[in-house]
């Protein structure tokens, strides 16, 4: 026996997946969730080996949501949205089903999945259709996980970002808050008239500066409102000046 969630703010939606699933005796589904915390939830306390996620929903989405799931489980991804990058998530989810989806279509989605061994999309497959996605939202906020609790950060309250191993810790005025992300990442999504990528390491706010200092030879250090320190590189000065136009 298979054990599924749904994941979508639309009963109607929910309610085409649950009847089309009737043909289908294997799969149970454990739970309906209408957004994305509720959705984080169900997954966290009945570790489902499948879910029907949507990708636009309030609070946060179907990405973001994922990005907090420690454990993936497989993905179909049902929306009404196509500019999504949906061949990537055809490549790496299990599917993208396009809201209206007809029964053909669905049982295909399912086939595919059943057809699967051992039926989970692996963290890495899952991390690289997250990583391909590149939603609005995520030109606004960030959303972090701590603890068991989830902090949406407006872009405006960050600081900076700092490389840190395997994560990206993004700083704001409360405190700090790691993000399992990349540099690069951030360096692609945020708005590039209000960060920049001062050093391999650093992303700075634009509006957080307050002077620049020499430093050493090609270096230099941007002194932010906080107080904080930020090495720039010789490329990374480059970038600030067309940015702040000097």
């Amino acid at each position: 026996m298979k054990r599924a969630l749904i994941i979508d703010d639309e009963p109607l939606a929910r309610m085409v997946v649950k009847e089309y699933l009737l043909e289908f005796p294997q799969i149970e589904v454990l739970q309906e969730c209408n957004d994305g915390f509720e959705g984080l939830k169900a997954i966290q306390q009945y570790q489902p080996d499948l879910v029907f996620l949507d990708v636009q929903m309030p609070k946060i989405n179907g990405f973001e949501m994922l990005e907090l799931v420690e454990h993936q489980p497989a993905v179909i991804f049902t929306t009404a949205f196509d500019e999504y990058a949906i061949k990537a998530f055809e490549a790496h989810a299990v599917d993208y089903l396009l809201k209206p989806f007809n029964k053909d279509r669905f049982n295909k989605a399912i086939e595919k999945y059943l057809a699967q061994s051992p039926g989970a999309a692996s963290p890495k497959k899952t991390e690289e259709v997250l990583e391909a996605s590149n939603s609005p939202a995520q030109h606004e906020r960030i959303v972090v996980k701590t603890g068991t609790k989830v902090k949406i950060i407006p872009v405006q309250d960050v600081e900076y970002l700092a490389a840190d191993d395997d994560y990206v810790s993004v700083y704001t005025a409360e405190g700090s808050y790691l993000k399992n992300k990349t540099m690069n990442f951030f360096e692609q999504t945020l708005d590039p008239r209000y960060f920049v990528r001062v050093h391999r390491s650093y992303i700075i706010a634009i509006q957080q500066i307050t002077r620049i200092d020499p430093y050493e030879k090609d270096a230099h250090l941007a002194i932010l409102k906080s107080g904080a320190k930020i090495p720039v590189s010789k490329t990374g000065y480059v970038k600030l000046k067309q940015v702040l136009g000097i």
